[in-house]
């Protein structure tokens, strides 16, 4: 095989081990950081019977950030330790937003149903906390956790039996 060939080998290689680590990553997300939500989204409605809404949102939002900030650098995205001050900053950010579009859900369910029940509030709000938590995993695992996979993904597959191509120069 002529270095063409070993290169187009083992990118494709690289390929579909990178696939089935993403589908990981996002299962682990789901299991945990899905978990967590949902009781979140039991926490904010017994919390909302005592104070504001958002508010209880927000003092929700807080202290489960920093849960599945922990959470996901130990077990979703493979760090094995706690997680860093950069690292739970960054999810702070993806968390905003992620605030602000459950309050923003909430606010059109308001303004479309006078007086909305209990489950028509659940749904919509953990409908938005999905669709938030789909664009946390894309900043989690792309920005926040980046480095932590990028340290354990191996170099150049080579074996004794091949060596890596070598260039000589004339």
């Amino acid at each position: 095989m002529d270095t063409a060939e070993n290169t187009a080998t083992d990118t494709a290689a690289n390929r579909s081990q990178a696939a089935p680590g993403a589908l990981a990553d996002f299962a682990r997300f789901v299991l945990c950081g899905g978990g967590l939500g949902l009781a979140a989204g039991f926490a904010v409605a017994a919390l909302a019977s005592w104070i504001p809404w958002a508010l209880a949102n927000a003092l929700v939002t807080v202290v489960s950030t920093l849960l599945a900030t922990e959470l996901h650098a130990r077990f979703t995205f493979g760090a094995g330790g706690r997680a860093t001050w950069r690292q739970h900053t960054q999810s702070a950010g993806s968390a905003a937003a992620a605030y602000a579009v459950t309050c923003a859900a909430m606010l059109a369910l308001h303004q479309l149903v006078a007086t909305p029940g209990a489950v028509l509030e659940q749904a919509v709000y953990l409908s938005a906390s999905a669709l938030a938590g789909l664009a946390r995993f894309a900043v989690l695992r792309l920005v926040v956790f980046t480095r932590t996979r990028t340290r354990e993904v191996p170099g150049p597959r080579t074996s004794p039996a091949r060596p890596a191509a070598v260039t000589v120069l004339a």
